[in-house]
């Protein structure tokens, strides 16, 4: 590992913050905790931590002592001074005189000491930051530490390889016991550059920010050089199926067996999203022999637990023409986990009084021999933090493992962290929006309405996927929705192509729950006069693209087992034709009953199928010079053509991502048609 400190940028940042009042040192504190955050092998999602003691005014002018220690969940890569709430530091160390100290007075003292009343909850670990005498503290769960450290004999290996360098500090959950052990170590050794906390991580410290980091630097190298020496032959390989199954078709079985019924609303399910990684370190791991051995032993660090839970499933290898049977097995597995999750929660929680409630049981890393691993979270950004988390661990693991056998904190150290309550509340408490969990494809995704139904879709949670022809189209709507969502290129009247687009909607989140069937384009003209190429044309987009998109979402529906919904732009025209547009209306009639045949073929696997039957929506399909022509085929000026209906308003893209965002919510509907049109009564069904 070497040193990311370089003159030029540390001065810029002393210039560019000097800009906004910011001193020296705190420029130089942010700099290099963004040193520390952008390297993987130091710090992930959160874990770690720096501070700085220096003084500045309190809200009365007063000059105070502070201890400016990074808030509780921050991203150290692009933390900026803000990120570092300023703490009364006199009386934090007050604390250290206590025999001892709830969490929860823990937490009002330090909400009371906060020079900005508003700031962020300052890093849980912080009293262990201000009972250390420097002006610079770094905290990292360095990757090559915790291989070393995660050792039967880790505190020896340790000693040896420090030579009196590093204090050590045996295993202590963090927070108050951890702050005054850690400072009575270091005080019997002032003269040591850092502690090493054992199964933890390790703390530098220095007079300066430089002095500080290239301590971690240093430390950390020396243990990435220890693990290089004399290394054995780490995992030998099971013995696999000779054809794996691809991720396609592995994503949603699993996704299915990680899915629960909602215990109170009758036809919801609680889903997941997965993240698949896969490389040759990932299935060197996940291919071992002795896989159930060390790929259960717990976590690597004990902040990794709140996201990934204590141990990942494991599941069989899927052969490629065996998927029964990895269905079966999974589902086995999944059972097996959640068992095994419940037990361990009811043992610990009653040595703990029983005073605790349980998380959900399921798991949040699947090990896939053969394959590779899934990240599991409510949310795409959940499932990265996962499998991210789960690499790591592999890669400590692995290291461990060719130097000595890895082992974890005990399952009661665990739990202790696991349902310690100011680590839960990194996660937040914000309530979940109602698709939170579920994966939508919007074909025509790159169009007005597709825009507006992925954007509705997006905000009401959902992990979102935007299928057009038009590629940059479909870059673009998914740009404006966020970095989760993705965009694909499919012509839906191709089969191939719309089974290879589902195919990489599946890879990137695991599955498919719901699908807006949007895409379309409206042909004209008399219909006894109209070519038959043209017909047939507007049929293979605007009837059997509808089924070849409902075909591929139903055959991922079936297999993930938790139901789904098929939502299909049908339009006015199926029951209401106008003049010269039968070429249009005609397809879109048979795919009115195309709605009505999934409803009654699938609604017994919990899959619905309803419809929005729009009129007159500015859109590509009805772009101003579509809308002159049927104003004049109508004998209307173009305002009365838009807003010709019982309310005499003109409806839009907006209108029908709500009519769609409606049914994709009433879990106890299909069949059903829904007209946004401003009232029609020639076009309303009954």
């Amino acid at each position: 590992m070497k040193s990311g400190w370089v003159d030029r940028e540390a001065q810029a940042a002393i210039e560019r913050y000097a800009r906004d009042g910011i001193g020296r040192d705190l420029a130089l504190r942010v700099y290099t905790t963004r040193l520390i955050g952008r390297d993987p092998k130091l710090v992930l999602h959160g874990g770690g931590n720096t501070s700085l003691k220096t003084s500045m005014p309190d809200l009365l002018g007063e000059e105070v002592a502070v201890l400016c220690v990074k808030g509780s969940g921050s991203d150290m890569a692009t933390i900026e001074p803000a990120g570092l709430p300023a703490v009364r530091l006199d009386r934090l160390r007050k604390l250290r005189a206590r025999a001892a100290l709830s969490d929860e007075d823990l937490l009002r003292i330090e909400r009371a000491s906060l020079l900005e009343p508003t700031a962020p909850n300052p890093s849980v670990e912080i009293l262990l930051h201000a009972f250390l005498p420097h002006k610079f503290v770094d905290h990292t769960h360095a990757n090559a530490i915790l291989s070393i450290v995660d050792q039967p004999d880790g505190e020896a290996i340790c000693a040896g390889l420090y030579d009196g360098r590093v204090s050590l500090v045996p295993y202590v959950m963090p927070g108050f016991g951890l702050a005054k052990a850690a400072a009575d170590i270091y005080e019997a050794k002032p003269e040591v550059e850092g502690l090493i906390l054992h199964k933890h991580g390790i703390f530098t410290f220095g007079a300066s920010a430089r002095e500080s980091y290239e301590r971690m630097i240093a430390l950390v190298t020396l243990a990435e050089e220890r693990l290089q020496k004399n290394r054995k032959a780490v995992f030998v390989t099971a013995q696999l199926p000779q054809a794996i199954a691809a991720v396609d078709a592995v994503a949603p079985i699993l996704r299915g067996a990680c899915s629960r019924k909602d215990e109170k609303i009758e036809g919801a399910w609680w889903r997941m999203i997965l993240e698949f990684r896969a490389s040759p370190a990932i299935l060197n791991f996940v291919n071992g022999a002795e896989l159930a051995r060390y790929g259960q032993a717990g976590v690597v660090t004990p902040d990794h637990t709140i996201r990934t839970k204590n141990w990942p499933l494991i599941t069989i290898a899927p052969a490629r023409d065996r998927m029964d049977d990895f269905k079966r097995a999974a589902q086995a597995a999944v059972m097996d986990f959640c068992k095994r999750y419940q037990t361990y929660f009811a043992r610990e929680n009653a040595r703990a009084g029983g005073i605790k409630r349980p998380l959900d049981p399921l798991p949040r890393v699947a090990l896939v021999p053969g394959l590779g691993l899934f990240g599991l979270g409510r949310s795409k950004e959940d499932a990265k933090i996962a499998a991210d988390l789960a690499q790591c661990a592999i890669e400590v693991i692995t290291d461990a493992e060719a130097i000595g056998r890895f082992e974890s904190i005990s399952q009661a150290e665990m739990f202790d962290m696991e349902y310690w309550p100011l680590e839960q509340a990194k996660l937040g408490s914000a309530a979940e929006k109602p698709l939170a969990g579920e994966i939508a494809v919007i074909t025509g995704g790159g169009g007005t309405i597709g825009r507006a139904t992925a954007k509705a879709f997006a905000a009401a949670g959902a992990e979102v996927a935007l299928l057009d022809c038009d590629e940059r189209a479909a870059a673009d709507a998914a740009k404006a929705i966020g970095a989760a969502a993705l965009a694909v290129k499919c012509d839906v009247t191709d089969g191939a192509c719309v089974r290879e687009a589902f195919a990489r909607v599946v890879a990137a989140f695991g599955g498919v729950d719901i699908v807006v069937s949007n895409a379309g384009a409206a042909w004209q003209g008399r219909i006894g006069e109209v070519d038959e190429d043209v017909l047939r044309q507007s049929f293979e987009l605007n009837f059997y693209g509808h089924q070849r998109v409902a075909q591929a979402a139903v055959k991922i529906m079936l297999a993930q087992g938790t139901g789904g919904c098929l939502l299909f732009n049908v339009s006015k025209q199926a029951v209401n034709p106008g003049p010269n547009f039968g070429p249009y209306g005609l397809p879109k009639a048979a795919t009115l009953f195309l709605v009505r045949q999934y409803a009654v073929d699938y609604g017994a696997d919990g899959i619905r199928a309803n419809a929005v039957n729009a009129d007159r929506i500015r859109s590509g399909l009805l772009s101003d010079a579509f809308i002159a022509e049927r104003s004049k085929a109508r004998g209307v000026s173009e305002k009365d053509y838009l807003s010709g209906n019982l309310l005499g308003r003109e409806v839009t893209a907006d209108d029908v991502a709500q009519a769609f965002l409606h049914q994709a919510l009433e879990l106890k509907t299909t069949g059903d048609v829904t007209t946004v049109d401003g009232g029609n009564i020639a076009a309303a069904l009954r």
